[in-house]
């Protein structure tokens, strides 16, 4: 794991994550248990704070940061989606990030809402609960329904078993 810590601040993770060799997990950032934090990840707390809730997947190269004395929330079963940027902001329980979005500071992401591939979610904007949200800046476009939730639960339990196999002895290991 490249866990740093940045002066008096300690990144602090629970069991069955997995965080890939080249992600960065940088000072203040507490992650939850069967989380996967994926290779090339950052997730810099070198001056604010960064929760991760249980179950989360942060995929390969999503970068997130917090402001001075501020931070940035993921609930439980989050996923992001590769290449994302979160800054500053409250994304809640089993919500979705697509790949490349952005979500900007002060911003809230609703409890079971996807924000689509490449969406802007700007500076205090708040996506209420249960939408697909797509744009820049996004705008909802309707509600997520039982074939959506049906299948980003099943995309879920998939990255908590991804982080469980990655962390099973021998089964990721550098060949060189």
């Amino acid at each position: 794991m490249a866990l740093y810590q940045f002066e008096e601040r300690k990144p602090r993770v629970a069991k069955g994550t997995f965080i890939a060799e080249s992600a960065l997990v940088i000072g203040d950032v507490q992650i939850g248990k069967d989380a996967y934090i994926g290779h090339g990840v950052i997730l810099r707390g070198d001056y604010g704070t960064i929760l991760v809730g249980d179950g989360t997947a942060i995929e390969e190269g999503v970068i997130v940061h917090a402001r001075p004395n501020d931070r940035t929330l993921f609930g439980n079963c989050v996923t992001v989606g590769h290449g994302a940027m979160i800054h500053n902001a409250r994304i809640k329980d089993y919500a979705v990030i697509g790949m490349r979005a952005t979500i900007s500071d002060y911003s809230i992401v609703g409890e079971w809402t996807i924000i689509g591939e490449m969406g802007l979610v700007k500076n205090n904007q708040n996506v209420p609960d249960g939408v697909v949200a797509v744009g820049v800046p996004v705008e909802v476009i309707g509600k997520v329904d039982k074939k959506q939730k049906e299948f980003w639960g099943y995309g879920k339990k998939l990255y908590v078993e991804m982080a469980h196999r990655y962390i099973a002895p021998g089964a990721f290991m550098r060949i060189d």
